[in-house]
């Protein structure tokens, strides 16, 4: 009879155990989220971003009108920060058996205060010359080094704007303290460069189509003959300027394709 009693027992243990089971919610089964879309190099974008920038001037002074060469060459320099926007279009292809490539056009403009002190023969204490900006247009060619990452070199053509440049002669004259200058000039060249730009193609992030690009650049300037102007407005001597200018940025990119 015990023996009876204490399996009963257990049966109706066993059977609550059961029901008790039988009676709890099934947890719902949650799906892992998808994984982040395969960025697509294809298409038209816009970037801003900044950096910093160097600038290295060769000149020469010579008389005028006859041209005749008044100096030996000399060498001055300046250095400074810069903001660049931008925009481009790419189109991405690939060669069989030897990965992904990106081709593309673009354009951008720099916002720049790259200054240096501008010295000549007959200047006593220089000048103050800044680089107050730059713009160029050009392709480039990119390889892609995983889906979300390419190496790119690119090239084109470019201007830079340098401000009017003041000079003063205060060993010679002291009054007025500027007693020439040379007037604000433009310069026509091309440039080189190259860089990397990475995919943020996290699911976290609130924008789609972000994208990191970092770059150099050098560019290099044609001469250019660059006349001084005292301050009665006679026409003094001029100088040859050879001027280039290395530039390092960061920039974020949106392309319209997300």
């Amino acid at each position: 009879m015990k023996r009876y009693l204490l399996a009963s027992l257990a049966s109706l243990a066993l059977l609550s155990g059961s029901a008790f089971a039988a009676s709890m919610p099934v947890p719902a089964y949650k799906a892992p989220p998808p994984p982040a879309p395969a960025p697509s190099w294809t298409g038209c974008y816009i970037d801003a971003g900044g950096g910093y920038g160097l600038y290295n001037q060769i000149h020469s002074s010579y008389a005028v009108p006859s041209g005749a060469p008044i100096s030996g060459t000399s060498n001055g320099g300046g250095e400074g920060w810069l903001g660049r926007v931008g925009g481009g279009c790419d189109y991405q292809f690939s060669v069989s058996s030897l990965g992904n490539f990106v081709i593309g056009v673009f354009g951008d403009y720099d916002f720049t205060h790259i200054h240096g002190t501008f010295d000549n023969t007959f200047s006593a204490s220089g000048g103050d010359e800044n680089e107050s900006g730059a713009w160029g247009v050009g392709g480039r060619l990119g390889y892609l080094i995983t889906p979300s990452l390419m190496s790119y070199f690119d090239g084109g053509y470019t201007q830079a704007r340098f401000d009017q440049t003041n000079l003063s002669f205060l060993a010679l004259f002291p009054v007025p303290p500027a007693f020439a200058s040379f007037p604000a000039t433009t310069y026509n060249g091309w440039f080189i460069g190259g860089g990397t730009e990475y995919a943020l193609n996290m699911n976290w992030m609130p924008i789609r189509g972000l994208f990191w690009r970092n770059e150099y650049r050098y560019a290099s300037y044609d001469n250019k003959n660059v006349q001084e102007t005292f301050f009665t407005g006679v026409l003094g001597s001029g100088d040859q300027m050879k001027t280039n200018v290395q530039t390092i940025t960061s920039s974020l990119v949106w392309r319209f394709n997300w």
